[in-house]
């Protein structure tokens, strides 16, 4: 029993340590590319299973790599210090080798898309390269302010990887979708790095917000959100989408909306709630859109 206890404990440790309920944030436009490519390509179990290995794994070790790469910068920030390496509540040989195991499983997730097309080697052949991406992310903000939109670039791999492993090549439809996450969450982003904006200043970080003042980097964050309407709306007509999108890209506006209406230069804080729970909707409503208007439509 104590033995029992012991795990969970350390498993629901490291689900802490890559924030797994905000794989809520990704997941849905992976999905969401694959709900697309399915109408031209038959939907086979191994697609399914490839996706939600891929992508859970992908973030695992990505978060991972973040946490032990900032884990010093963690350390001095007040609002970080509580973190897991920061206070020891995992070691950093323990997360190192949780890094290192979630990159193989990612890797080893990418040969699902073999099972389905044994002539598509892309998937495999591209997954040290994404990984090496992904990891790299964590070391942007000591030399450039243009850390969010590597972030978003992180994030737009998931719905143009899946299409490659579905349809073995690229298309504008999944590349108007990965514009869309981009934009999408280099705005989320830039908004949330508007909490540390002192101590970047102070530690020699890079940030929008750091290089240009909160009301200029939450202007810069509106930008980038009516950017990513612009690519939904073009989507829309590239994939021959119908009304219930369309219906469905009103609310997604809306959304982003409220999202900044929260958020404050003098105010910042409702800045998670515009984070975690607004941005939650927006991905979720995007994959349930594009859901029902193919099933209605």
């Amino acid at each position: 029993m104590l033995r029992s206890t012991a795990w969970w404990t350390q498993t629901r440790q490291y689900l802490e340590l890559i924030r797994f309920s905000h794989t809520l944030f990704a997941l849905p436009f992976a999905l969401t590319s694959a709900l697309l490519a399915w109408q031209a390509e038959p939907v086979r179990l191994w697609d399914v299973v490839g996706i939600l290995w891929c992508m859970l794994t992908a973030r695992s070790t990505a978060m991972a790599f973040n946490r032990i790469a900032d884990r010093h910068y963690d350390a001095a920030n007040p609002r970080t210090a509580s973190r897991h390496l920061p206070t020891g509540r995992l070691s950093l040989t323990g997360v190192t080798v949780f890094t290192l195991l979630s990159a193989g499983l990612f890797v080893l997730g990418t040969l699902f898309f073999l099972m389905r097309t044994p002539a598509n080697w892309l998937p495999l052949a591209l997954a040290v390269p994404v990984l090496l991406f992904l990891w790299s992310y964590s070391y942007t903000k000591r030399f450039t302010w243009l850390c969010h939109f590597w972030l978003g670039a992180s994030l737009m791999l998931a719905p143009i990887a899946t299409w490659i492993a579905i349809c073995g090549a690229v298309s504008w439809t999944p590349i108007l979708l990965g514009l869309a996450v981009w934009a999408w969450v280099a705005g989320f982003d830039i908004i949330y790095a508007c909490q540390d904006i002192d101590f970047d200043r102070q530690a020699g970080l890079y940030s929008i917000p750091a290089r240009y003042g909160i009301t200029r980097a939450l202007w810069m964050a509106r930008l980038c959100h009516a950017t990513m309407l612009a690519a939904l709306a073009l989507l829309w007509w590239q994939a021959s989408l119908g009304w219930v999108f369309g219906a469905g890209l009103l609310v997604i506006a809306a959304l982003l909306v409220y999202e900044h209406v929260l958020v404050k230069p003098h105010d910042l804080s409702l800045v998670n709630r515009a984070f975690f729970q607004v941005n939650a909707l927006v991905s979720i409503g995007l994959f349930g859109s594009v859901l029902l208007d193919l099933w209605v439509t």
